[in-house]
């Protein structure tokens, strides 16, 4: 393999504002005298952020509005506040999260499923696909066909390039 490969492989596709947004937080975590990974660690607070922000997005997108802003002529479904989950991660351990709900009780999230416990591999997905440089287009093609080879795991879930696009 030639040397400028390996080395476009391994680098990162983040903009030198996001390594260096990055290289605050651990700055921050390391002169609170946080680890970065582990029970405690910075990785587990950042895993639960960006799944919950997934979360409130994939709400937005089947509410069809945002948060405190009800659509024109009133809106049947709204939020109704959110609940706690405990789910286990591959990467951050148990990581607590709160899961946003609709009065109706019809939404159904899509990236941390009703009833399920465990997310393998979501950690090494979502760093993985924003490590790659993968567009919008791209990430939702790969769960519209249920299957993230970055990961090595099925998904099966359909996932618009808007809504990927507020989630990323």
């Amino acid at each position: 393999m030639p040397k400028d490969a390996k080395r476009r492989r391994s680098s990162s596709t983040a903009t030198p504002s996001e390594k260096a947004a990055i290289a605050q937080l651990v700055k921050a975590a390391r002169e609170r005298g946080e680890d970065i990974t582990g029970p405690e660690g910075l990785l587990k607070s950042i895993t639960a952020t960006v799944l919950e922000a997934a979360l409130e997005e994939e709400l937005t997108d089947h509410l069809g509005h945002v948060k405190h802003r009800a659509p024109e002529g009133g809106a049947e479904n709204i939020r109704n506040g959110t609940r706690a989950k405990t789910v286990l991660t591959d990467a951050a351990g148990e990581v607590v999260i709160e899961v946003p709900r609709d009065r109706a009780g019809t939404f159904e999230p899509v990236i941390v499923k009703k009833r399920q416990r465990r997310l393998s591999d979501v950690d090494a997905v979502a760093i993985s696909l924003f490590a790659k440089g993968l567009t919008t287009g791209e990430i939702s093609a790969h769960f519209a066909w249920g299957y993230l080879p970055l990961a090595g795991a099925v998904y099966g879930a359909s996932i618009g390039k808007d809504t990927i696009s507020r989630i990323t």
